[in-house]
This record gives structure tokens, C-alpha cells and sequence, in this order.
């Protein structure tokens, strides 16, 4: 069964079009060059990357299941997912940008440049998976150099962002597989984080949430591993229902 998810995962990664079809929405993956690809990496770490690339990490099954969730819970006319670069003019057709593994991404003054005219232009950015105080160090650099002075705050139960087509008032702790472990009584257990889960944001001067920020979490890992019974039921439906409700906060703000 692996290997035929893992075949139909190249199937349809093959048959994407080169360019977006006219549906009203699109999962777009922000491509990036990441420490290891550009050298500065220190000690030459790598883990699932590989060299191949951390923006591929879940990639492209987790757009795959999540897109069959979309179609199936909302009314949105849901097209293929895509991965762009930050130098494609075609991400100023979509609201709706992913990025995973931003404690590793290593983005160049241009891509700086570029990602904050999508965001002043109307983009929305989710980033994810990402973990310790290393990882969110280079990121808070990163939104620093994105948004000078740039407030990043915790959202809250209240946020709009949390009240859209579900109401989120539970903060469920989303795992990566790799944090699951098989408990000797034949159950699931989840190895516990150092840091907590948080889910933090920055917004301009209107109070538009322009970045949500997943951090010590993984809701990629939810999405693409929703089919798998050793993964837990709760923490695949909190995944959904918090991508769902930024996905319909791009489209509407």
C-alpha cells in the first residue's frame, strides 16, 4: 500500500499542468533555498532534506490529502497543488502561500523584496513545521528583515482568522510522525516537545494578518498522513480545521 500511495503521489505530482487551471483556488509551496544549499549550514546536518531541498519536505502528499479535505468540507472549487518560486509573477494570482521548514530557509534580499510585495499586495503566508529556539531564532530574523520592527503576537481563541468556518477554541498539539510512539499497552503515545506548540501571527497596520505562524508543530505531517490509522484521529481534524479556516481567510481578507 506504500508503494502504490507513493506511485500515485508521482502520478499525479507528473500530471500537474504547467500552468494553474482556472479553479478558484490552488495549494502554492513557496520554493526556497535553504542553509544547506546555499553553505552555510553549520556542522553539514541534513535529516529528510537530503540536499534535494527543505521547501519538499511532505511534498506533495500533503497537498494531495489536504486538497481532498477541502473538496469535500467547503464548497471551493480546489485545482491541483503547485510550487512556485518567489521570482514567479504568477504568485500574485493566488492568496494562499505554504511555507514548511522556515527554520532553515535562507532567503535572499530579493526574495525578501518579493515576498513582502505579495504580502502588501494582499498575500496570506502559513508557515509550518518548524521547531526549538535555533529554528524560530532564524526565523524571527527572517520576519525582521521582512517587516522591520515587525510585531509577531500570539493569536488568540478570538482571532478572525480562528472563527471562520470553524470555531477554534481548543489548542491541540499537532506531532510530526516522527514524534509518535507505540505505547506498550498497543496505543498511541506522542513524545512530548521542550517548547510548547504556538500559534502566533503578524498583521499590518489594518489588522490584517498577513503571516500565521505554526510553530513547534506540524500540520503538514496531519495532512499528509490523514489516511493513516496509526496517526491520531483528533490531531488530523484540528490540522484540517485550521487549514481550512486560513485558507477561507485568504480568500476573504
Amino acid at each position: 500500500m506504500r508503494l502504490l500511495a507513493a506511485a500515485l503521489c508521482c502520478a499525479l505530482t507528473a500530471a500537474e499542468p504547467e500552468f494553474p487551471s482556472r479553479a478558484e483556488f490552488h495549494f502554492i509551496r513557496m520554493e526556497y533555498t535553504d542553509i544547506f544549499q546555499s553553505g552555510r549550514a553549520q556542522g553539514g546536518f541534513r535529516f529528510a532534506g537530503g540536499g534535494r531541498g527543505w521547501w519538499r519536505q511532505d511534498w506533495p502528499a500533503a497537498e494531495i490529502h489536504f486538497a481532498q479535505g477541502i473538496r469535500r468540507l467547503t464548497r471551493i472549487d480546489t485545482g491541483v497543488g503547485l510550487h512556485m518560486h518567489l521570482k514567479d509573477d504568477r504568485i500574485f494570482d493566488h492568496p494562499w502561500l505554504y511555507a514548511t521548514q522556515v527554520g532553515w530557509w535562507d532567503l535572499s534580499d530579493l526574495e525578501i523584496r518579493r515576498l513582502r510585495e505579495y504580502l502588501n499586495r494582499g498575500g496570506f503566508l502559513v508557515v509550518d513545521d518548524f521547531h526549538g529556539f535555533e529554528d524560530w531564532e532564524l526565523f524571527r530574523q527572517s520576519m525582521l528583515r521582512l517587516f522591520p520592527g515587525a510585531l509577531i503576537e500570539e493569536l488568540d481563541p478570538d482571532h478572525p482568522a480562528m472563527n471562520l468556518h470553524y470555531q477554534i477554541k481548543e489548542r491541540t498539539y499537532i506531532p510530526g510522525l516522527r514524534h509518535l510512539r507505540r505505547a506498550p499497552g498497543g496505543g498511541i503515545t506522542v513524545q512530548p516537545q521542550a517548547v510548547p506548540p504556538t500559534w502566533r501571527g503578524i498583521h499590518d497596520e489594518r489588522g490584517r494578518l498577513l503571516v500565521a505562524i505554526n510553530f513547534n508543530m506540524d500540520i503538514g505531517d496531519a495532512w499528509e498522513h490523514a489516511d493513516m490509522p496509526e496517526y491520531p484521529e483528533a490531531m488530523t481534524s484540528f490540522a484540517y480545521r485550521l487549514g481550512l479556516n486560513y485558507i477561507i481567510y485568504s480568500m476573504t481578507h
